[in-house]
């Protein structure tokens, strides 16, 4: 399947071949729309992972390098977060291969860099980005250099270094890291495998939704309660519900609540100031690593995604964190303080809101708390 990128700004096309990771005028790349195939008979039911979807995905029919590369990433299940709350479920994708989300993403990102013939990876990121991506750049033979900054959990750069990446420590905050990987992009070092400005990594994501559908037998839940720092799962999900809605097998879309730190919370004063754009901010420090991001590139989409499900951004706050990791530990669930922070974020809504849904409202568990140093 030949699928061009499309700038966001410009709406200049590149084709993936080019290997550029933004376009000309410095505009966000995206995919242009293609075609898909999902319904029961696409889905390939005997594969046990987010590749059961191939269909759905950016690849020719003829497309098998996956298969060398998936470690059965997806298919996590969605439980009640306990009997008190039935309606309140729980999907847990730090069941993935390296313990988060982003497994979703690197598995497609980096199948389709393996397609495109690229020899090396950069990617920089707060650790559970960096892990993903190293750990398939290795499975798919292509070598990696990850960026992250220097406050990351020595367990993740732990991780990503065991997967076979360079790691580079960069001095300084998340934006700094995400400079020192482009400048190195730019002096022609690799290939931009960016879970930030690559859209083939929002097509792994998209996959949060397929499965959502498909766990719940087509039951669309009222909400979903997402993190929020570059939007790579908001988006996603966003992506993947809204080609349900297209393909006529939903309705509608689910509310999408995002959370973040009260801390760094560029999109969230967007939203309330009406603004279709963001605002670089100082990130004053978070235990919620994971979203702690100042100058989110794709600002402009997560708000029109929040807003086209008649959604809301909410604030986390900082000196619950802790206490919800450990209410949530005792449910059974060992999680990162940045998934925490999700849960207190929605908690503190309810409580100040009022909200009550009559529908089912589900909440990801993005990472494990093996990860983190607390």
């Amino acid at each position: 399947m030949s699928t061009n990128y499309i700038c966001s700004k410009c709406e200049k096309k590149h084709t993936p071949e080019s290997l550029v990771f933004k376009c000309d005028c410095g505009g966000m790349l995206d995919l242009e729309e293609f075609s898909i195939d999902f319904s029961e008979k696409s889905i390939n039911k005997e594969e046990w992972s987010l590749f059961r979807y191939i269909k759905a995905l950016p690849f020719s029919s003829e497309f098998t390098l996956w298969k060398d590369i998936s470690m059965g990433e997806g298919m996590t299940p969605i439980v009640p977060l306990d009997k008190e709350n039935p309606n309140l479920l729980v999907k847990l994708d730090y069941l993935m291969p390296t313990m988060s989300f982003k497994d979703r993403g690197a598995a497609v990102l980096i199948a389709k860099a393996k397609e495109l013939g690229v020899k090396k990876v950069i990617q920089d990121s707060s650790g559970n980005a960096g892990t993903s991506v190293a750990a398939y750049a290795n499975r798919a033979g292509i070598d990696c250099d990850i960026y992250v900054p220097e406050n990351t959990s020595p367990k993740k750069i732990k991780q990503i270094a065991s997967h076979g990446a360079k790691v580079h420590v960069v001095p300084g905050n998340r934006e700094d890291t995400g400079r020192a990987a482009l400048s190195a992009v730019e002096r022609g070092e690799g290939f931009y495998a960016s879970h930030v400005y690559n859209p083939f990594f929002y097509q792994g994501t998209k996959t949060y939704a397929y499965e959502i559908y498909e766990q719940l037998k087509g039951e669309i839940p009222e909400a979903l309660i997402i993190p929020v720092g570059n939007g790579t799962l908001v988006l996603g999900a966003y992506y993947g519900f809204k080609d349900l809605l297209k393909l006529g097998l939903i309705e509608k879309l689910p509310k999408i609540i995002a959370v973040q730190s009260q801390y760094c919370a560029p999109i969230y004063e967007a939203f309330v100031e009406n603004k279709n754009y963001t605002i670089e901010v100082k990130n004053t420090g978070t235990l919620a690593e994971g979203i702690a991001i100042a100058d989110p590139k794709r600002g402009g989409q997560i708000l029109e995604a929040i807003r086209d499900t008649s959604g809301e951004i909410i604030l986390a706050p900082e000196d619950d964190i802790l206490k919800t990791r450990d209410d949530l530990a005792l449910k059974g669930f060992y999680i990162e303080p940045t998934t925490a922070s999700t849960f207190a974020g929605y908690f503190k809504y309810v409580r100040e809101t009022g909200f009550n849904p009559s529908g089912k409202v589900i909440i990801p568990l993005c990472g494990s708390g093996l990860k983190s140093e607390l």
